[in-house]
C-alpha cells in the first residue's frame, strides 16, 4: 500500500484546504504520502506561532463525556492515532493495544480518535465503534467521539497536532487513517509518524521511550 514519500505533500500546507488527489475506499493512502518511518523531534515550536497547550483542549470521549486532552492522558505520555474500523490498516489496533498494555505502568497511553474522513471507513455510531474495538481487538485505551482531522471542521486537538512538522519540516493535513503523534506528558508533540508505521516499529518505540515519565 503506497504512502507518502519524504518529498511528498504534507498530513496540507493550508488549514481547511486540501490539494490531495481524490481518495478511494481501499484502505490505502494516496501516492506521494510521507514515508511511514518519517519522524522529527519537535521540542521547539516554529518561531512566531502562538503555542496552545494541548492538554487544555476539549475532547469528547466515545461515551459522550466532555473532558480535555490532559484529563484523558492523565499525566501520561501518549500516542495519538486517528483510527478507523474498515481500513486496510485497521489491524494495527492489535499492536496499539499491546503497546498500551505493555507501557501502561510506565506512564503511557494510546489515545484513538475515530474519523470517517478517509474513504468513509469509520461510518458507524459511537456504540458500533466501541463494540467493534472491544470485541475484535480487545481495545482498552481511550477513544474519542468521531471527529474530523482535516478541513474547516478540524477538531481542536488536530488543529494543534497538525502544526507538527515531519522530518522534512513539512506540516499540515493528516493523509490517511492511523497517522501517529508521540506526545509527552507536558503536552509537547515529540514526533510524527506516517500511517504505515506499525506499533512495534523500533523508531516509534524509541520515540515513545524518550518521553516516558517513568
Amino acid at each position: 500500500m503506497p504512502v507518502r514519500n519524504r518529498t511528498g505533500g504534507g498530513r496540507l500546507a493550508r488549514r481547511g484546504t486540501s490539494c490531495r488527489p481524490k481518495m478511494t475506499c481501499t484502505g490505502n493512502p494516496p501516492p506521494g504520502d510521507r514515508d511511514h518511518r518519517t519522524q522529527r523531534n519537535l521540542q521547539h515550536p516554529r518561531k512566531g506561532r502562538t503555542v496552545t497547550d494541548l492538554r487544555d483542549l476539549p475532547v469528547t470521549t466515545l461515551a459522550g463525556e466532555k473532558t480535555t486532552f490532559g484529563a484523558l492522558a492523565d499525566g501520561r505520555a501518549a500516542l495519538v492515532v486517528n483510527v478507523a474500523s474498515r481500513c486496510g490498516l485497521t489491524p494495527q489496533y492489535a499492536g496499539l493495544e499491546k503497546l498500551h498494555e505493555e507501557l501502561a505502568d510506565r506512564g503511557f497511553t494510546v489515545i484513538g480518535f475515530p474519523s470517517n474522513q478517509f474513504g468513509k471507513q469509520e461510518p458507524g455510531t459511537a456504540e458500533e465503534i466501541a463494540t467493534f474495538c472491544s470485541t475484535t481487538y480487545g481495545v482498552t485505551f481511550p477513544l474519542s467521539a468521531k471527529i474530523e482531522v482535516n478541513g474547516e471542521g478540524r477538531d481542536p486537538v488536530y488543529a494543534e497536532l497538525t502544526q507538527a512538522a515531519d522530518a522534512e519540516g513539512r506540516t499540515g493535513d493528516i493523509a490517511w487513517n492511523f497517522e501517529k503523534f508521540v506526545v509527552a506528558s507536558d503536552g509537547r508533540v515529540a514526533a510524527r509518524f506516517g500511517p504505515r508505521t506499525e506499533p512495534h516499529d523500533p523508531a516509534l518505540r524509541q520515540a515513545i521511550e524518550a518521553v516516558l515519565p517513568a
